[in-house]
């Protein structure tokens, strides 16, 4: 039977892999019909460092589908409209349990149990674009004047890239997702993006498809995005991933806020662990950041491994901002232990929580 084009769509479905010390996004598409939701999907896990070969299936079960704002640019210049998706999932064994480097799903239970809290986030993401072997706005010897006019810049001499950060913009507000805003940053070439504010799930879900939209509309200009925390040594910036979070109490009460500043000091090492591969190339204590190998909190202090914005001084409630993730941070496992640390509420081995 044949196919009318009108009837069928494309469904880009993209995962996270077993990479390591940093998960990639990978995709591939299926051509489904309209009129069905997306379903299970299969892979090759031993492609993607989840699975060895004489045992390599693994699932890919959608967790979140928005539109395909990269496709349907391409059907708006052919007046046509397929509905075609981006299919954010989640990887699964066979047996549809959560794969290893499943992060979402702890992340999940934890939320669930943290529901009462009410619990937003809003997350600042760094990255820089690179030509080739350089950061974008680099000469092809030397380097270009200091750090200083970059930030939030103007002018072909400050900023470099816009092109790409405005089609990428213009693809986030086309899929649906939480944009909040962009600013060009401190580095040439390195540019900032902001998701939510959203629950830890959510936030997390957008972000990655936020990251993945970022790759894919860079493809078409000839530069390549990375996350990595120090992408050029010396004195200049790193690029991180502050996230921003509150908490019902948090945004009527501001001993709340500073409590939860000074909760998360009592586990620094465990989140400094998890917050991304290269912290301590980029938490030296220069450049707007706290060392790795402290803790403190502060008013408006950005060189604090915790912000208090003056703002929620001043009102007396509202939120805070933790300053350590890495911009290559996996926001699954951030946001679960945010919540996990100003809750009280744990994992236990079996996927179980308690609280402590």
């Amino acid at each position: 039977m044949l196919i009318r084009r009108e009837d069928y769509r494309r469904e880009e479905y993209i995962w996270i892999d077993g990479a390591k010390p940093t998960a990639k996004l990978r995709s591939k598409t299926r051509v489904g019909m309209r009129v069905e939701q997306p379903g299970l999907w299969g892979f090759d896990g031993s492609s993607t460092n989840q699975a060895v070969g004489e045992n390599s299936d693994c699932v890919i079960r959608p967790v979140l589908s928005i539109k395909d704002p990269v496709r349907k640019k391409l059907d708006t210049m052919l007046e046509r409209d397929r509905g075609d998706l981006l299919v954010m999932t989640e990887v699964l064994n066979t047996d549809l349990t959560p794969h290893e480097s499943n992060t979402r799903a702890a992340c999940v239970a934890v939320a669930e149990m943290c529901r009462g809290q009410e619990m937003i986030f809003g997350i600042e993401q760094e990255y820089t674009f690179f030509k080739g072997v350089r950061p974008l706005g680099f000469p092809e010897s030397g380097y270009p004047p200091p750090q200083g006019g970059y930030y939030c810049g103007v002018g072909d001499d400050e900023v470099h890239g816009r092109d790409v950060v405005e089609a990428h913009l213009e693809a986030c507000l086309e899929a649906g997702l939480k944009i909040h805003g962009i600013n060009a940053e401190v580095m040439p070439g390195q540019w900032e993006f902001q998701i939510g504010p959203l629950p830890a799930v959510e936030v997390s879900d957008q972000l990655w498809l936020a990251r993945w939209l970022l790759y894919r509309v860079a493809e078409d200009f000839g530069i390549n995005a990375t996350l990595y925390p120090k992408p050029a040594r010396g004195d200049w910036n790193g690029a991180g991933a502050h996230t921003n979070f509150s908490t019902r109490e948090m945004r009527n009460n501001y001993q709340a806020c500073v409590d939860a500043a000074e909760a998360l000091g009592t586990r620094h090492e465990l989140h400094i662990e998890n917050y991304g591969y290269g912290i301590e190339e980029r938490l030296t204590g220069l450049h707007e950041t706290c060392s790795y190998k402290e803790f403190r909190y502060g008013v408006s202090d950005r060189g604090a491994s915790v912000r208090i914005p003056w703002q929620v001084e001043h009102d007396q409630k509202g939120y805070i901002e933790d300053r350590r993730p890495n911009a290559n941070m996996d926001p699954y496992v951030v946001t679960r232990l945010i919540m996990e640390t100003i809750t009280g509420v744990r994992l236990n081995g079996d996927g179980n929580g308690v609280e402590e």
